[in-house]
């Protein structure tokens, strides 16, 4: 485990933005029955999700996340010294998407802007590169924005992932005061296991070609999906999560010198509800401490836990003190942080 302590850095302000278009699962039955569609939707608790349409790329609800905050903050757009961009959907291969939605938000020239591609971990592991930017002094604020078009990443008659994933975007302010005080940062990986969350092909290990883009049946119950469309093993992402996850939450408290009791809210990787009801369980927590956001939105990636707190918890959010954060995921790769969250504004969820 990489642990990493910061001090007097923190998240003064958070936004999300959606796409309007609705997905009601129950009814997305173009190539399953009913019956089969309810079977899968109960289990996973996943009742609708936001698909962005042709055009809108996570860019763009990163975008309207990033305006609505900084106007409902009234931050000159001059003190934003970074901008960190997290997606595995970015507009292009190249240039960086950062570097465009520097130029499209008016910062300046001097900003600081980049990329980081990594998955469901990636919130929590973008908040330790905001906070070191910070903490080195030289940095009055940084933009961590983080989107994912996640939609598209999964194939519509592969049952096995076709009714887990949601589009959002978030914009995120940090900077520092000593109101903040010391968050504790826990970053972990295990690229052996790369194959239970993956895309195999359209990369440049495994270029596009008619044959990786061609649909096929990919297993024994009838899935279809082409070689550029993600795949999941979800009974070996349950037993990773179990696994890791509980191990590495109770590493960072005691790092941090907290016990379960001091913490306000719990905010997970919305993956299911189903493993995070699991999870929540194995950690003996009370549901009221655990907010989640999977009913209305699903599996958004590395967006999950932002989307959870400025969706549902704009009322709450303000008066936490203190919150862990676990992303965990694809990869695989996993994080978990400790922080303080005194006063953090949160701007009205934005739907596009």
């Amino acid at each position: 485990m990489a642990f990493i302590k910061y001090r007097n850095v923190g998240i003064s302000g958070l936004a999300a933005a959606v796409p309007i278009n609705t997905i009601d699962n129950y009814k997305y039955t173009k190539y399953f029955d009913e019956a089969s569609v309810k079977e899968v939707v109960d289990k996973i608790g996943i009742k609708e999700r936001r698909f962005a349409p042709e055009g809108m790329c996570a860019s763009d609800l990163c975008f309207a996340a990033a305006e609505k905050l900084i106007a409902d903050m009234q931050i000159h757009k001059q003190e934003i010294a970074s901008l960190i961009f997290i997606s595995q959907t970015p507009d292009y291969r190249m240039p960086a998407t950062s570097v465009v939605l520097q130029d499209r938000l008016g910062l300046a020239k001097s900003t600081a802007a980049f990329d980081i591609n990594l998955g469901c971990s990636a919130f929590v592991y973008g908040l330790s590169v905001a906070f070191a930017l910070i903490q080195t002094g030289g940095f009055r604020k940084a933009l961590l924005l983080d989107g994912e078009t996640r939609s598209r990443v999964y194939h519509p008659k592969d049952r096995k992932t076709a009714f887990l994933f949601g589009d959002g975007g978030v914009a995120a302010i940090i900077e520092q005061g000593e109101k903040y005080g010391s968050s504790f940062f826990s970053l972990n990986s295990d690229g052996s296991k790369e194959s239970l969350i993956k895309m195999d092909a359209g990369g440049y290990r495994n270029p596009s070609t008619p044959q990786t883009l061609a649909e096929k049946v990919v297993d024994e119950q009838g899935n279809i999906r082409t070689d550029e469309h993600g795949y999941m093993n979800g009974a070996d992402v349950f037993n990773f999560v179990l696994l890791e996850i509980p191990g590495d939450i109770k590493a960072t408290l005691q790092l941090a010198d907290r016990a379960m009791d001091d913490i306000d809210y719990f905010l997970f990787h919305q993956a299911n509800s189903y493993m995070n009801g699991y999870l929540a369980k194995k950690l003996k927590l009370s549901p009221e401490k655990v907010p989640s956001c999977i009913e209305k939105f699903g599996n958004t990636s590395s967006v999950s836990i932002p989307l959870t707190m400025a969706s549902q918890m704009k009322e709450t959010l303000p008066n936490a003190q203190t919150l862990l954060l676990s992303g965990f995921g694809v990869g695989m790769s996993w994080a978990t942080c400790v922080l303080n969250s005194p006063g953090m504004y949160v701007s009205s969820l934005v739907e596009i």
